[in-house]
């Protein structure tokens, strides 16, 4: 599971096993979890989080998107 960034407490990863989906990002944080696809950022499925920080965590992912899309091709363009 790479790990791109951690902020706020918040874990953002992917699991190296779901290189045949769209580009996505999971959101971690205690017990709660989130799935953002990339390509346009949208949520996939949440768990625990209220929808306001659901809200916050997906505006970080616009923010971060390019990171998270540039981390996700490196990673399943090595390991194919």
């Amino acid at each position: 599971m790479p790990t791109v960034l951690i902020w706020n407490g918040y874990r953002f990863y992917f699991f190296s096993n779901e290189g045949n989906e769209p580009p996505h990002i999971h959101v971690d944080r205690g017990d709660n979890s989130v799935k953002l696809w990339l390509e346009p950022v949208s949520v996939a499925r949440a768990f625990g989080f209220p929808q306001r920080e659901v809200r916050v965590i997906a505006e970080k992912v616009t923010e971060e998107r390019e990171r998270f899309l540039q981390a996700w091709n490196e990673y399943f363009r090595n390991h194919r």
